[in-house]
């Protein structure tokens, strides 16, 4: 069976990495730069090949993209489901710091909490609760 596992693409991946490890607490588990593949330019022998970090028990894959420009869209986001309102608040206020908000975290009509915004890397995120029953 497949697994969905998010791969962002970055200008500057190990910063970018360090933010969410900052925001989320994620625990970066491994990173691979193109210095350790034979062959590679001395200028992008320090840039990051392949990342991978685990946050709030999903795995986050991150590259830098020295070939190609970063191109940011709005056709699809990373959606975090937290059990409460305290941990959605700290990770939606971390991961909104230079970055833009479109729709505050805030209670909704259908019984959680919900919050959109950009990251200060371009990333769409959206934070959210599980819905209230009764």
């Amino acid at each position: 069976m497949a697994r969905l596992v998010p791969y962002i693409f970055s200008e500057d991946a190990r910063s970018q990495a360090q933010f969410y490890v900052d925001a989320l607490g994620a625990e970066l588990l491994s990173v691979m730069t193109f210095g350790d593949a034979p062959g590679t330019p001395e200028a992008l022998k320090d840039k990051i090949m392949h990342l991978h970090m685990v946050a709030g028990g999903i795995t986050i894959f991150m590259s830098d993209s020295p070939s190609r420009q970063i191109e940011r869209g709005n056709g699809s986001a990373l959606s975090l489901l937290f059990d409460t309102p305290e941990e959605a608040h700290a990770a939606f206020d971390k991961l909104a710091a230079g970055g833009t908000v479109h729709d505050p975290l805030m209670p909704q009509f259908w019984g959680a909490l919900f919050g959109a915004l950009r990251d200060k890397y371009g990333v769409e995120w959206q934070v959210s609760t599980e819905q209230q029953q009764g």
